[in-house]
């Protein structure tokens, strides 16, 4: 067998496990807030930036819209968060916070601090890997 196709040889394997270790590190963090990963980035965005279209999420996010749209409709359905179409152009649906989601905001603020403890890497660490990540992402 060729080495080159030995799973321990791939840059892929440890960035998905790594990928699907943190994410799994948010949940008991993110259960608190009745939020999943994929909700939490949307939330991230949104108290940034306070109104997005879904396309503007979309491409934040790198989802499409056909994933990003029933993700939104359960947000919604939980009340953090409205869509609503443009008035301008009503092919286009605005995302915005609502009170119920702005006040998740002051409990949010403590997760970065509890993941970084619970990986067990330092900040210099943290933030050598984020730059790495970006740079293969951003290329």
């Amino acid at each position: 067998m060729n080495n080159i196709l030995k799973l321990e040889n791939q840059v892929c394997f440890p960035v998905y496990a790594f990928s699907r270790e943190v994410t799994n590190l948010y949940k008991p963090f993110l259960d608190k807030l009745n939020l999943t990963y994929p909700q939490y980035l949307v939330m991230l965005i949104l108290w940034e930036e306070k109104q997005q279209t879904v396309n503007q999420l979309g491409e934040k996010l790198y989802l499409d819209s056909g994933t990003l749209t029933p993700l939104l409709k359960r947000m919604e359905h939980k009340g953090v968060l409205t869509r609503t179409r443009s008035r301008a152009d009503e092919r286009v649906v605005l995302i915005a916070t609502t009170e119920i989601g702005e006040k998740m905001q002051e409990q949010a603020a403590l997760i970065p601090e509890q993941l970084v403890a619970a990986l067990g890497l330092s900040i210099d660490e943290l933030q050598q890997l984020k730059k790495i990540v970006n740079k293969a992402l951003l290329r």
